[in-house]
């Protein structure tokens, strides 16, 4: 018996329904995230399943899950999608429009920092583009890239992390490192190591510490045992502010990015003198493979560039109000 032809063409709708179905979890929700009606998303999943000769989408109980099939399309649906957009968007340059959207996903401390000055940039080159901004620490802000629900990743890494972990965590998506930010160690402004540039870690490790998110407690471990010893962790925070009136009180000390102690006026009474560089975190910026061709995308990215080749970054030995300036 011969074989039957079969029809394999993918459109973008499909696509698009499959991977609502993998993010909400049933047809019905899918339908609703989709503005489509149920019966719509239906014959769109039946077409597609006549056209690929798989099933997509498996009865349990009274819902439906993907099957292996599904979730190979809906592991292909942000690479296809963000491919499309970018093709919508150079014919929307080519009629003259300035049209798009850009959704952004970055660490605390660059949304008071760089952030600001990236959606100023791209709202004054690009009025017609569509912005948003959620605040996420680098897995979750790879996630919503990997997800569909981020165009742009701004993420960072420690000395001591591994490349081949963020290089894992982003799997089939664009890693690019486009920057660094020193690490500072917040001391009392009468601390004996406050004037030092760059700080000998190693003179602190008598002190009671203050650690941050889990990414930035895992750097102070880190830090320290480079520098001989295991820090004395008495208090957890990842309240910028909090640390500095902590150290303020004289209660510990505290390892800090040089973005977060930027973003504010510091508080009285502390000191912030650099680590040595090789302790500087750096910078990636995480999108979908292609993402750049995007014109509203493309353009954030160079924005992006240009804003963290100047960001700002603490003077050695900088204090608070209550000290004087090194």
């Amino acid at each position: 018996m011969s074989d039957v032809p079969r029809d394999d063409g993918l459109d973008a709708h499909a696509l698009r329904v499959v991977k609502a179905i993998a993010d909400t979890g049933s047809i019905t929700a899918a339908a609703q995230a989709l503005g489509y009606s149920q019966p719509a998303v239906s014959q769109q999943l039946r077409r597609l399943e006549r056209r690929s000769g798989l099933p997509i989408v498996e009865r349990v109980g009274r819902g439906v899950r993907l099957t292996e099939a599904g979730w190979v399309l809906a592991r292909h649906a942000a690479t296809v999608t963000t491919a499309l957009d970018a093709a919508a968007g150079d014919l929307a340059e080519l009629r003259g429009m300035r049209a798009g959207r850009v959704r952004i996903a970055a660490f605390p401390s660059a949304s008071s920092t760089v952030v600001p000055r990236v959606i100023a940039a791209l709202s004054a080159r690009r009025p017609g583009v569509s912005l948003s901004f959620v605040e996420a620490e680098p897995p979750e802000a790879i996630a919503a890239v990997r997800e569909d629900r981020a165009d742009i990743a701004l993420t960072y890494s420690f000395p001591g992390d591994r490349r081949e972990q963020l290089d894992s965590a982003a799997t089939g998506l664009s890693v690019r490192t486009v920057g660094g930010d020193d690490t500072v160690v917040v001391v009392p402004a009468d601390h004996p190591v406050a004037g030092d540039d760059p700080v000998d870690l190693s003179r602190l490790a008598g002190e009671r510490w203050i650690a941050g998110c889990p990414q930035c407690r895992g750097h102070l471990l880190e830090a320290c045992g480079r520098a001989g010893f295991t820090p004395d962790i008495a208090f957890e925070t990842d309240n910028y502010v909090a640390v500095e009136n902590l150290v303020a009180q004289g209660v510990g000390v505290a390892i800090l990015p040089g973005m977060a102690v930027a973003s504010l006026p510091l508080v009285a009474g502390i000191a912030v003198p650099r680590l040595p560089v090789a302790e500087a975190r750096t910078l990636h910026v995480v999108t979908a493979r292609g993402a750049e061709r995007v014109p509203a995308v493309g353009a954030a990215l160079g924005i992006v560039d240009e804003v963290l080749v100047d960001h700002p970054r603490p003077a050695p030995g900088r204090r608070g109000r209550a000290g004087a300036a090194e």
